[in-house]
């Protein structure tokens, strides 16, 4: 049983000003949950419908979905302390790193996050104007991934401009093919938003402009990639090098 005022606390853990609020966000799933069970990260509270968990509490069917952010309600629901990441461990010198200018939709933040771990690249540097990593449906996206990927949050321009000799590489149309280009182990590469791309500020930053090439060359066809899977052949091709 949890009360009426524990259940808008968890339930305000759906916005980012309550995430703030309260220093934590909310997963959900046995899987999820039994993963940062076995992480760095501090869980406050499990709450369950069936007996999973040896710290978890019980509670109804009826009240996990109340507090679930999901269509259907798993049967289990984590509160989880916010972690702070310092900036400074991601160093475009030594560590390839993705940064993120207004990415916005969650499930494409989510994905990218997922790609990130897969592609092992430890940090993502977000515009401050990202969506939020810990929303409720980037947490769910990310399949884990969150607990193994830094995601930090600044002005993004600024940090890019402070990074002295690495390379941070864009997409452009008027880039270079990626398949012909030279790629280096380190460095930052840049996504931009989902229908405007980089942004002008984030673009002065950008000193090697790339291009992923349709098939063939004078395709007409979409306008774009979708930025997530724009973001895979990136990395793709960087790892492969």
């Amino acid at each position: 049983m949890i009360t009426r005022a524990e259940i808008l606390d968890i339930k305000s853990l759906a916005t980012k000003q309550g995430r703030e609020e309260l220093g934590a966000f909310i997963a959900e799933g046995e899987k999820l949950v039994g993963e940062i069970r076995n992480s760095s990260l501090r869980i406050r509270r499990i709450l369950q419908t069936k007996p999973i968990f040896a710290d978890g509490e019980l509670i109804s069917e009826k009240e996990m979905e109340r507090i679930s952010q999901l269509k259907t309600a798993n049967a289990v629901l984590a509160v989880v302390e916010l972690p702070k990441h310092k900036l400074a461990l991601a160093n475009p010198a030594k560590n390839l790193v993705l940064a993120l200018d207004r990415i916005q939709n969650p499930g494409n933040l989510g994905t990218i996050i997922r790609l990130a771990d897969w592609f092992g690249i430890s940090d993502i540097v977000c515009s401050e104007d990202t969506a939020d990593c810990f929303n409720p449906k980037v947490v769910q996206a990310t399949m884990g991934a969150i607990l193994r990927v830094r995601v930090h949050y600044t002005n993004l321009a600024e940090w890019l401009s402070a990074q002295g000799d690495a390379k941070v590489y864009g997409t452009f149309l008027e880039g270079e093919n990626i398949y012909n280009a030279q790629l280096e182990k380190s460095g930052v590469i840049v996504m931009g938003n989902e229908g405007q791309g980089i942004s002008d500020e984030v673009a002065e930053c950008v000193s090697h402009k790339l291009l992923i090439p349709p098939y063939p060359a004078d395709r007409c066809g979409s306008e774009s990639l979708n930025v997530a899977v724009a973001t895979a052949v990136i990395c793709s091709e960087f790892r492969r090098r």
